[in-house]
């Protein structure tokens, strides 16, 4: 397999750098964009990912209109923020009637255009426009996107001809975006970066894996799913590939016999691509200078800190017995893509069936990687959102209701039913009533990748209103939700990490929102602990080495409240 260098993706304008989440997408568009700006091109480098950490990785704060990045000449970096995107885009829509329509007016404005669905609508805008701003163009040599995890994504670039549909079908100009129907405007936007997106000679569309099982096949099922949207122009990138097996080291030989297992059952649909590697690397990508040394060929190893013997830790028993002698209802597994939460929520469950409790297993990750029948066979119960069918039961319920209301003709309600929001809506009900099953049973949630997590959580207040104005009346399991997930005698959110810069930054930020949300967290798990394994080998001890100050601030953040799990084979 040949080394991932700029020659693979030179050609194109547009670079986007997709994945499962935790598999270095950051990290490789980074260091592409780095390496761009060193030998002379200017670039731009955009992030669609709610939970961007690309002022960690550049070391200075980054806006959503365009940094310069200090210590790169020729790089300007771009944070979309969705929350602050919304936010703008609301005021864009209300300020021109502030002042012309009664104040009451101006609240339910403001009420239809606070849902998740704005989020997307306004970053999607944001995105559009650099994909097809002709200025922006001329400007840079090259715009690289380090999106969102794999499931985020194909959402967004499956808005363009979702929302293209809705106004075209869209008769009366109202719906669940109510002023929003101003979106007429922006369809020849969303078709020129259809257009783009599908072009290979503009476009390179990177998919980023680990040597891994599922990793893998995620990438394969993204490739599938961009194809069906004219996005063929494809590179696969395996990060973190150990180059050569250690006979002499227990540790180094599982990791790379697993790696080497993972590629040789590569999915079919991936072989057809060029494939290239990005070595395994023992230093975090958590500053320029480390960023600049990844795509160099070779490395050396330097054992910078001393082994360190840890002091004594909590073990998953430790979180399992608190959470089970406190009596929690609903416990959340949150954290980065990539960092266990399946793994850890799985554990978790069986945990509290063994201790004699009624489980129920669930997840909100659209890329849904629990094992059921391991839960089934332990007597735990399990569910999954369904989107499509989700859809359908909402679709079918505002239907009967409207009957029920004497309503004779549906033209305005099938119309408000066709917007992309409705699904929206659909799916936070589906989640809304999971989370009720509490009532009966404890339930385990685990979640997507933290920004789209986070965005769910954000939304139960204004989702309360939208399903209000829509429906005429409110569920009851909407209802009790924000109360439930702020009482933190029901709800544990267990905070999942791994022992590296960039997932523990992102974490700390995850603890701050849930606390600004009025949430409550304890618990903290870093998995995948190189430091607990024993190894002789240069690399891995090096490896190990860089985690301890990262435990240690996991540590001062959980309050001492830590689990450490060592890293194990699959």
């Amino acid at each position: 397999m040949k080394s991932y260098t700029l020659k693979n993706i030179s050609q194109q304008k547009y670079l986007f750098f997709t994945g499962k989440g935790g598999v270095g997408k950051t990290s490789i568009a980074c260091a592409t964009a780095v390496s761009l700006a060193d030998s002379g091109e200017n670039v731009l480098l955009i992030s669609t990912d709610p939970a961007s950490n690309l002022q960690d990785v550049f070391e200075q704060e980054i806006s959503q209109h365009g940094t310069k990045i200090k210590d790169v000449p020729g790089l300007t970096v771009v944070n979309l923020d969705p929350v602050k995107a919304a936010e703008e885009y609301k005021e864009s829509v209300v300020a021109p009637y502030r002042g012309q329509l009664p104040e009451s007016a101006i609240k339910n404005m403001e009420e239809q255009l606070s849902g998740s669905c704005t989020v997307e609508i306004a970053a999607f805008n944001q995105f559009s426009d650099f994909l097809t701003d002709e200025d922006e163009a001329r400007h840079y040599d090259h715009i690289i996107f380090d999106t969102a995890p794999t499931g985020h994504t194909l959402r967004m670039l499956q808005l363009p001809s979702a929302w293209s549909a809705f106004i075209k079908t869209s008769k009366h100009g109202a719906s669940c975006l109510g002023q929003l129907s101003g979106l007429e405007e922006r369809k020849d936007v969303y078709k020129q970066a259809v257009m783009n997106l599908a072009d290979g000679s503009k476009t390179r569309l990177v998919l980023v894996s680990r040597p891994e099982e599922a990793p893998l096949k995620e990438a394969a099922r993204s490739s599938y799913e961009l194809r069906q949207l004219g996005i063929c122009n494809q590179l696969l990138v395996i990060n973190g590939l150990i180059l050569h097996k250690d006979h002499d080291d227990a540790l180094a030989s599982s990791i790379y016999t697993l790696q080497q297992k993972a590629l040789a059952e590569i999915p079919q649909e991936l072989k057809e691509y060029d494939m290239v590697q990005v070595p395994l690397r023992s230093y975090n990508l958590s500053n320029i200078k480390n960023v600049r040394k990844l795509l160099t060929p070779d490395e050396t190893i330097e054992v910078s800190v001393p082994a360190t013997v840890l002091r004594d830790y909590n073990h998953m028993d430790t979180l399992i017995d608190d959470i089970f002698a406190r009596g929690k209802r609903v416990i959340f597994t949150m954290g980065k893509g990539g960092v266990g939460k399946t793994t850890i929520a799985t554990e978790i469950a069986l945990g509290l069936k063994k201790r004699g409790a009624s489980v129920h297993l669930t997840t909100t990750d659209p890329a849904n990687h629990i094992n059921y029948q391991l839960a089934i066979d332990a007597g735990v119960s399990v569910s999954k959102i369904d989107e499509q069918a989700e859809l359908e039961k909402y679709k079918n319920e505002v239907i009967r209701k409207a009957r029920e209301a004497g309503v004779t003709d549906f033209q305005y309600i099938e119309e408000d039913l066709r917007s992309p929001c409705t699904q929206e809506i659909a799916v936070f009900r589906a989640f809304a009533d999971i989370v009720e099953k509490a009532d009966e049973q404890i339930v385990v949630i685990d979640t997507a990748p933290t920004g789209h997590a986070l965005l769910l959580l954000d939304s139960t207040q204004s989702y309360d209103k939208q399903i209000a104005s829509s429906e005429g009346d409110t569920p009851g399991s909407v209802k009790h939700l924000l109360p439930r997930l702020r009482d933190e005698t029901q709800t544990e959110v267990v905070i999942v990490t791994l022992p590296e810069a960039t997932p523990v930054f992102e974490a700390q930020r995850l603890q701050e929102d849930l606390q600004r949300a009025g949430i409550k967290n304890k618990w903290w798990v870093v998995n995948q602990c190189l430091v607990l394994n024993t190894s002789s080998n240069a690399f891995f001890k090096a490896k190990a080495s860089e985690e301890i100050k990262w435990i240690e601030k996991v540590n001062e953040l959980s309050q001492g409240n830590e689990v450490l799990i060592e890293w194990k084979g699959k």
